[in-house]
């Protein structure tokens, strides 16, 4: 039970809402996504304490992955996905890559969460043979429109940016660019875009 003063719905079952029941919802449910980029920005620097190991921080990897991915030249979308690229290892491990495109999905195009969802394989390229796995396992997306996109953001970005003298950029660098993504219209069709093959 609420212990706030925040109006409640009348039903304990879904199917006994009322109409008036799903609207407030739906009211309540706006307000709270407009939240989403500062949660977005609280996850990410939760990311201080999680997975050690290397060299650098996970924060400080995915602040790397995206700094190197501004002085690239890419566009800001790019830039927020190389960002939030891992957001998903402390929660989802095993397919932190499906994680992040679900986060980052409703707001950037079909390509750039093509390539989130599946950078965690196509990272596999450069370790995977030490614990007697495929490393050339991505070469099932060889002729998928997205694949260099792919390759590229994991030589460029991901497997690269564990260098403690990178001159990487702090969040707050960043903070402007998470509002302005996570605060888009969801599944905006001039934005998003698609092809066929986009969700292969």
């Amino acid at each position: 039970m609420s212990t706030d003063d925040t109006p409640q719905v009348s039903f304990t079952r879904m199917k006994d809402g009322t109409r008036e029941d799903y609207l407030l919802l739906g009211r309540l449910e706006e307000a709270y996504i407009e939240g989403l980029p500062e949660r977005i920005l609280a996850a990410l620097r939760g990311l201080e304490n999680t997975l050690s190991g290397y060299r650098v921080s996970r924060l400080e990897h995915v602040l790397q992955s995206a700094s190197r991915a501004e002085d690239g030249g890419e566009d800001e979308e790019m830039i927020v996905a190389a960002l939030v690229h891992d957001l998903g290892d402390d929660l989802a491990p095993h397919n932190h890559s499906q994680y992040a495109a679900s986060i980052i999905r409703p707001y950037v195009s079909a390509r750039v969460t093509w390539v989130i969802e599946h950078h965690g394989l196509f990272q596999n390229y450069y370790y995977i043979h030490h614990f007697g796995g495929d490393p050339l396992e991505r070469e099932r997306y060889r002729d998928h429109p997205w694949y260099q996109d792919c390759v590229d953001f994991c030589e460029r970005w991901d497997q690269a940016s564990f260098d403690p003298d990178y001159p990487t950029r702090p969040l707050e660098h960043f903070v402007p660019m998470v509002r302005r993504i996570f605060s888009r219209p969801p599944f905006d069709p001039a934005i998003i875009g698609e092809t066929p093959d986009d969700r292969a």
